[in-house]
């Protein structure tokens, strides 16, 4: 007589689903899939994607990258290569236009410049170039969804209003800088219009500017900056005034 038969559990052989998950296959395996998705309703980053460090765009790096270098022996002075890691935390910082806490990627540097402006919507809607610049895609997809919010428009018209210009409907990437070259130009020949998109002002009957033009500038400004700086490294060895060329 043969012994009866085990009954077969055929739970444990069925395969176990999938957990569910939200993010399309293509943007969790490609970075730059990831971006274009982020940035698909937002303008054109005029410095473009990081391509040599590329979790930088996806958080505030400040334009940090990986350090290289030797470790040498005290004894023998034998050099073994190694690499120094940014400083990045995984922070909540809270947005006062937004009226919420935003996860965030951050990097040390970048967390005391926050702190030291007054918090994440200053140091989001900073004016100056170098800003721009270590924004970087994240940070710049974090200041158009700040500028969105009516708060931060009734801010900016209200800057215009002070500052003698004609209030417009959406300011975007309006600063303090560019809101003073446009009042300049409206004083000196009273035909200039500002560009909503980049803060560019144009004349009556000119094109406007491309985004290859508005790179060439921004290009221009960093040379211009760095003559200035060399300049005023130079004097300062020398003990001399510094003459800065245009």
């Amino acid at each position: 007589m043969h012994p009866p038969c085990r009954p077969v559990l055929h739970s444990l052989c069925q395969p176990v689903p999938r957990t569910f998950s939200s993010t399309a296959r293509p943007l969790a395996r490609s970075s730059r899939s990831a971006l274009r998705h982020a940035h698909r309703n937002i303008p054109k980053y005029p410095h473009g994607p990081s391509l040599l460090y590329k979790q930088s765009n996806f958080g505030l790096y400040g334009n940090v990258r990986p350090q290289f270098g030797n470790m040498v022996s005290e004894r023998n002075e034998i050099k073994t290569r190694r690499k120094w890691e940014p400083n990045i935390h995984d922070k909540r910082l809270w947005s006062v236009a937004l009226g919420k806490y935003i996860q965030v990627r951050v990097q040390a540097r970048v967390l005391r410049t926050i702190d030291k402006v007054g918090g994440l919507d200053e140091y989001l809607l900073g004016e100056s170039p170098a800003r721009i610049k270590e924004l970087g895609m994240e940070g710049w997809k974090m200041r158009w969804r700040l500028l969105q919010d009516r708060g931060v428009k009734e801010r900016l018209r209200r800057r215009r209003v002070e500052l003698g210009l004609r209030p417009q409907g959406s300011e975007m990437f309006l600063s303090d800088a560019e809101l003073l070259g446009e009042a300049e130009s409206v004083g000196a020949k009273g035909n200039g219009v500002l560009d909503e998109r980049m803060g560019e002002v144009v004349e009556d009957g000119e094109e406007e500017m491309t985004d290859e033009d508005v790179e060439r500038m921004i290009e221009e400004e960093d040379r211009a900056e760095k003559r200035r700086r060399d300049a005023s490294m130079a004097s300062r060895d020398s003990g001399q005034r510094p003459s800065i060329q245009p």
